[in-house]
Parts: structure tokens; C-alpha cells; sequence
């Protein structure tokens, strides 16, 4: 059986009224891609802040690679890497100079560990560079290195691709893939749908509740009941109101230039569909197949 690395239960957080995380389950196997997606401020940061024994639970309890998240924080931080939504780099420190002040907190003053990191994230050649002139792309791989350096066994990413145009984006999932593939769990927090895509299972959150935990094709099938169609036409917000109106039709939502429908066809086949949409008298529609996606899951889970 493969080691659970992160076991949360009922962990709880509150600010005064307000909850920010409230009763939440899950765990975190040993080797796994781990995405816990939701929009700003719906408890993702609050969570692992609690998991890292940076913030003291209200309720529940959390363990982290077999040690208790608020009891022995020292042993847990040791053992993790984490990369915070708003990393603090030293813009007037070259590339390498940060990795070494960082790598000097973890006790490491190894030159060549220091490297061999720097290469890791694909920053070679690039040691003498000062901080203040790197992209935003890489300035992410910098605090990724910052975050690995102490070769942890269990790594925290705080929405780590916000800010940073597509293909850096790509790039950086690469780097994930690379380091899970070296035995390293990663638990990623996100509010890019489509990043989910790229994790073994993702955790839905929506205002500090864990609305569902699991792999997601799992997801796509279970909470799903009902065939994804994409629709083109030339008013799609008119487009939008009407379709919600047509019986049978789940769920409606822009995706592009065309309108992504989800129909129950124990009600409608999609040549039903096909002729309510040309009685709706806005010009010529054409229908293709589509795809259920985890926004399709998540807008079920929360309507």
C-alpha cells in the first residue's frame, strides 16, 4: 500500500466569524500530483499554511511525513519545500548569490548541491545574473530552486504559475513532472481549471469547504450525469440566456468563441438539441461534440 504523506482531518480555521477552512478531509499519497484548485481567497494558502505548522488550527488535526503538523513543525519543515504565492527574492543578489543565502538557512553550503540545483531548474548559465533583471518566468524558477535546494521529500507550490504567460507555464509543469518522477509528492494549489489536468487528483474548494477530493477523470464521471456539446453562433451571450432556458439543458458556459452545453440526455438527444437551437431565431448554429472539463465539474459542484 503506498504511504500516505499529508493526512488532514476536520482541520478547521477561523478569523474571528469568519471560516476560512472548515472541516476539511483528505490525504496525500506518497509520488502523487497533488492539485487543490479554487478561486482567490477560498481557504487553498490557509490550508497549507496549517500543513507547514504555520498557523495553528482551530479545530482537526494534520499530519505531514509521519510527523504532527502543530507539534512538531520544526521536523516537518525540514522536510518540505515551499514556494509561496509571493516569493521573496533579493533583486539586487545575482541568481546564485540568493540560492546560497537560501541554501545557508537549510544548513546547505555546498557548492556543488548548489549547482546542480541551479541546473535542475534550468537556470545554468544563468548564475551571475541579477534578480531584478529575470523575467516573471524566471523568477519562478529561481523560487522553485530556493524551495528545493534542501532536496525536500514533500513539496508545497502556492498558486506558483500565477502571473506568467503560457508557455512558461508549460515549462514549469514539465519541471513538476520531472521532480515527481525523482520520488518528490507535490501538493499544488491553483486557480487554473485546465491545470488540474495535469495532477493525479485534485481537491475542489469553494469558501474554506473541500466540495470533493479524487482523480479527475473520477471526478468528470461521477458528478457529471450528462453529454458535453459545443455550440458556434454569432450572439453568444444572447446565445447563453436562451439555451438555459431550453428543458434538458444541465449547465451552460462560454469556452472561447462558442457556448459549451451540458444536456441530461435521458431528456434530449443531440439532434433534439440541434433543432430547439434553430428555433431560437438567432442565425445559423452548428453543433459539435465537446468534452466535459473539471470547470464543468466545479460550476455542478457549486451551483
Amino acid at each position: 500500500m503506498t504511504e500516505n504523506v499529508v493526512v488532514a482531518t476536520q482541520l478547521t480555521r477561523r478569523f474571528g466569524d469568519f471560516t476560512a477552512v472548515d472541516h476539511i478531509n483528505f490525504e496525500v499519497k506518497a509520488g502523487e500530483i497533488v492539485g487543490y484548485l479554487g478561486p482567490n481567497g477560498c481557504g487553498k494558502t490557509t490550508t497549507i499554511r496549517m500543513l507547514l505548522g504555520l498557523l495553528e488550527p482551530t479545530e482537526g488535526s494534520a499530519s505531514v511525513l509521519g510527523f504532527d503538523a502543530f507539534k512538531q513543525t520544526e521536523e516537518v519543515r525540514a522536510r518540505c519545500g515551499y514556494m509561496s504565492q509571493k516569493f521573496a527574492l533579493y533583486d539586487d543578489l545575482t541568481v546564485l548569490e540568493n540560492l546560497v543565502f537560501y541554501g545557508g538557512v537549510y544548513g546547505i553550503k555546498d557548492k556543488k548541491r548548489i549547482l546542480e540545483t541551479l541546473a535542475l531548474v534550468g537556470l545554468s548559465g544563468r548564475e551571475r545574473e541579477l534578480t531584478k533583471g529575470l523575467s516573471a518566468g524566471w523568477r519562478q524558477r529561481l523560487a522553485l530552486a530556493i524551495a528545493l535546494v534542501h532536496q525536500p521529500k514533500l513539496l508545497f507550490l502556492d498558486e506558483p504559475t500565477s502571473g506568467v504567460d503560457p508557455v512558461a507555464r508549460r515549462e514549469f509543469w514539465e519541471l513538476i513532472y520531472q521532480l515527481a518522477a525523482g520520488g518528490v509528492t507535490i501538493f499544488i494549489t491553483t486557480h487554473y481549471m485546465d491545470e488540474a489536468e495535469y495532477c493525479h487528483r485534485v481537491g475542489l474548494m469553494k469558501d474554506g469547504r473541500l466540495l470533493a477530493f479524487d482523480q479527475p477523470s473520477a471526478l468528470k464521471q461521477t458528478v457529471i450525469h450528462g453529454e458535453a456539446w459545443d455550440v458556434a453562433a454569432a450572439s453568444l451571450t444572447v446565445m447563453v440566456e436562451k439555451i438555459n432556458q431550453i428543458a434538458g439543458v444541465i449547465q451552460t458556459s462560454l469556452l472561447g468563441d462558442l457556448v459549451h452545453v451540458i444536456i441530461d440526455p435521458k431528456v434530449m438527444t443531440r439532434e433534439q438539441l440541434q433543432v430547439k437551437l434553430s428555433q431560437l431565431g438567432l442565425g445559423e448554429v452548428s453543433l459539435s461534440a465537446g468534452e466535459i472539463t473539471l470547470e464543468d465539474v466545479f460550476m455542478s459542484l457549486t451551483r
